[in-house]
């Protein structure tokens, strides 16, 4: 039994250990015009900063084995989404709260506690988050 145990506690620190590379080989960046996320596969999403209508966060609850925090930004035909922990995801709560008066950093708080499948709006064009 305790072999068991030990065998399935290393395939899981394995798992999240590759969940970490894979959030960390997402690379966020922006200038001033735009916000792009690289994947590893070489996909780019990308969302220029004058049309985004909402920005959101996602939840679930594959942590903390898999990536369980996803900054989600829309307008109405583009959907940019990244994992929390993805590279040059720090600098990117400044630039919400810099370029959306009203940002709701209340919101990105109550988020991050949560630990199943819900969706957060932090800010919405034209309306309160």
């Amino acid at each position: 039994m305790l072999k068991t145990i030990t065998t399935w506690w290393k395939n899981r620190q394995q798992a999240r250990r590759e969940a970490l590379m894979f959030e960390r080989q997402v690379v966020v960046s922006f200038d001033d015009t735009s916000l792009s996320a690289t994947f590893p596969s070489g996909e780019v999403q990308s969302i220029a900063w004058a049309d985004v209508d909402c920005i959101a966060i996602e939840t679930n609850d594959s942590g903390p084995w898999g990536a369980d925090v996803w900054w989600i930004l829309e307008d109405a035909a583009t959907r940019v989404a990244y994992p929390q922990g993805a590279t040059g995801d720090s600098e990117m709560l400044d630039q919400f709260s810099d370029r959306f008066p009203g940002f709701n950093n209340a919101v990105v708080i109550e988020a991050m506690g949560c630990t199943s499948n819900a969706h957060f709006v932090c800010w919405q064009r034209g309306g309160e988050a």
